[in-house]
């Protein structure tokens, strides 16, 4: 992976529906060569998914909430995870490591659905402490991590443990 890659992932980035003809020309690079760029990057495994990013106010989700959880012992793990999954308003689940077992961070209407939900956790087989923060307000919400230039031509990346090729792209 080189710096070229970097722009286009960039670019990607701030708008994901970018044709290869506006990133052709942003970089100035043959549409064919940033289309190839492209497949590679994917199949490579680091452009995980295209995905939307929906505005929750826009559906009256205007309460935002970090729950962070205990399990009595890690035979509920499982059945927490599942839980978890089954619930639209938890958007993010976090494995710890330190005093809590898991952070939650939550999105929801108001604090009477909060209080719905969080009693719904509560009552979960196997959690015994929970602590809930709410969020005034959020100063930074980045959706992915944001990759940088090297001046060396070639960067060297670290394939998920799932990818058994080599850690370096020509």
């Amino acid at each position: 992976m080189d710096n070229l890659d970097i722009k286009i992932l960039k670019l990607l980035q701030t708008d994901s529906r970018m044709t290869v003809s506006q990133i052709s020309s942003q970089i100035n690079l043959s549409i064919p060569a940033v289309s190839d760029r492209l497949k590679k990057l994917e199949a490579g495994g680091i452009i995980e998914k295209y995905v939307t990013i929906i505005n929750p106010a826009c559906f009256h989700k205007e309460l935002t909430a970090v729950m962070f959880i205990t399990l009595e012992r890690p035979k509920f793990t499982e059945k927490f995870v599942e839980f978890v999954q089954a619930e639209d308003e938890i958007l993010e689940c976090h494995y710890l490591a330190g005093d809590f077992d898991y952070a939650l961070k939550i999105i929801t209407e108001n604090t009477a659905t909060l209080e719905k939900l969080l009693n719904r956790i509560k009552s979960a087989q196997g959690v015994i402490k929970t602590r809930t923060i709410v969020v005034l307000s959020t100063v930074k919400n980045q959706h992915s991590i944001i990759p940088h230039e090297e001046e060396g031509n070639e960067i060297k990346i670290r394939r998920n443990e799932n990818d058994h090729r080599s850690a370096q792209r020509d």
